[in-house]
C-alpha cells in the first residue's frame, strides 16, 4: 500500500492551467481504492469524482500502524468518503511478531478507529507485508493474524488480511484475502478471484488528481457491506467546460458583443467555470470572467448538449412553436447527452434552444455552462 502524494493545482480565472490527464490503457475494474496520509486530506469532490466517473464502490484508509503511529489523514478520509456516498473501511499496517503483540496491534487499531469515526460494521484489515512478518514461520504468522482478527471483532470490526501474492502459501495462509499482485495488463483478469479482493495495480491516476493511487477489483461485497453507493443525484448539476484538448493549442476568447479579446487567451485541456451562456449570432458563448466569452464550438461540449439538471428528474423538451412536449422530461434525464447542431433556435415564448431531436428542443437554461444550480 505504498501511495504518493497527489498534487492539488488550483485553476484561477484567466490563469489558464494545462490539465494532463492520465489513465491505465489496460485495467481491471477500480472497485476499490486506498489512501494515506501520502494522499493528504480527501475531499467530498475527490471521492465523488471517483465514485461517478470511475466506478469506484469503496474505500480503506490507513489507520495505524504498529502500536505507535496513527494517520493523521484517517479521520478526514472516513468522513468525506460517507459524505461522498462511499463504503468506508480502514487497514492498518502490521508489525507484529508475537501472539501478544498481534492482539496489542488490534487493541491500538480498533481504538484509533473509533476515535476516528470508522463505523461499526467497517473492515478493519491486517496489512501484512513487512520485515518483522518475512523473519517468521508460516504457522507464526497465521496464527498472528488470526489474533489480530479476533481482536478486532471485540470492537465490532470485521477483518481479513492483506498481503502479497509471492507470500501465500509461502510465509502465510489466506483463505479469503486481500491480495496484491500487479501484472503488466490487468485487462479482463480476475486474479485471486476466490478472495474478497484482488489489488492489481498501485499507480493508477484519476482525472484532475496528479498522485499516483493503489486500486482493487471486489469479487463480493465484503468491502462494501452489501450497499449500493450513494449516488448524489445533484451530482449532474455541472457548470465547469473544459476547451478541447489539442496538445499545446491556445484558444481566443470573445467580449460580450463577438469581438475576439486580446493576451485573454484559454489554453488546451484547461477547465472554467461557466456563469452563463451568452447567444451572440445565434451561436453560444460560455461566460468565464467578466466580458470574457469562450465559444462552445471550442470546448469539449462541441455538437453536444448535455443536461444540467438531478439525475433523478429530467426536463422538458419544446416543439419548434414553443409548446412543451409532455413526458419528454423522462427522456431528457440530468446528465444524459444529446448531439445538437452548432446553431440554436430561438423558440417563440421558451428563447434560444438546442435541437436534440426532429422538432424537438432544450432550452439553454438547462445545458451545461448555462449557470443552473438547481
Amino acid at each position: 500500500m505504498k501511495l504518493k502524494n497527489k498534487l492539488i493545482y488550483v485553476v484561477g480565472l484567466l490563469i489558464a492551467s494545462l490539465f494532463l490527464f492520465a489513465s491505465p490503457v489496460q485495467a481491471a475494474r477500480t472497485d476499490m481504492v486506498d489512501v494515506s496520509n501520502h494522499n493528504g486530506y480527501m475531499t467530498v469532490a475527490n471521492f465523488r469524482d471517483m465514485l461517478n466517473n470511475y466506478g469506484v464502490k469503496s474505500v480503506t484508509t490507513k489507520i495505524s500502524e504498529g502500536n505507535y503511529y496513527h494517520d493523521y489523514t484517517s479521520a478526514n478520509n472516513i468522513a468525506t468518503a460517507q459524505q461522498a456516498g462511499l463504503y468506508i473501511n480502514g487497514y492498518h499496517f502490521a508489525r507484529y511478531t508475537t501472539l501478544s503483540g498481534a492482539i496489542n496491534e488490534a487493541d491500538y487499531a480498533a481504538t484509533m478507529a473509533k476515535i476516528d469515526g470508522l463505523p461499526v460494521g467497517a473492515v478493519l484489515i491486517s496489512d501484512v507485508e513487512a520485515q518483522e512478518q518475512n523473519g517468521l514461520s508460516r504457522a507464526t504468522n497465521n496464527a498472528n493474524n488470526q489474533a489480530f482478527m479476533n481482536e478486532v471483532a471485540k470492537y465490532g470490526y470485521r477483518s481479513a488480511v492483506y498481503t502479497m501474492s509471492s507470500w501465500l502459501g509461502n510465509k502465510m495462509d489466506v483463505s479469503s484475502g486481500w491480495i496484491a499482485s500487479y501484472p503488466y495488463n490487468a485487462s479482463d483478469k480476475n486474479w485471486y478471484s476466490n478472495h474478497h479482493s484482488w489489488q492489481w495495480g498501485s499507480t493508477y491516476q484519476f482525472n484532475g488528481s496528479y498522485g499516483n493511487f493503489d486500486v482493487s477489483q471486489n469479487y463480493d461485497d465484503f468491502f462494501t457491506g452489501g450497499q449500493a453507493p450513494q449516488v448524489d443525484p445533484t451530482e449532474t448539476i455541472n457548470n465547469v467546460v473544459s476547451v478541447k484538448g489539442n496538445k499545446y493549442k491556445a484558444y481566443t476568447t470573445y467580449n460580450n458583443v463577438g469581438k475576439a479579446n486580446v493576451g485573454t487567451d484559454v489554453i488546451s485541456g484547461s477547465q472554467w467555470k461557466s456563469a452563463g451562456i451568452t447567444v451572440i449570432n445565434d451561436i453560444p458563448y460560455y461566460v468565464i470572467g467578466v466580458d470574457v466569452l469562450i465559444p462552445q464550438g471550442t470546448t469539449t461540449q462541441k455538437g453536444i448538449v448535455t443536461v444540467n439538471y438531478r439525475s433523478d428528474y429530467g426536463v422538458l423538451a419544446y416543439d419548434g412553436k414553443g409548446d412543451s412536449i409532455g413526458g419528454s422530461n423522462k427522456t431528457f434525464k440530468g446528465g444524459t447527452v444529446w448531439k445538437t447542431t452548432d446553431n440554436l433556435i430561438n423558440l417563440p415564448n421558451v428563447g434560444y434552444a438546442y435541437k436534440v431531436a426532429n422538432n424537438m428542443y432544450i432550452p439553454i437554461e438547462y445545458a451545461v455552462g448555462s449557470g443552473f444550480k438547481g
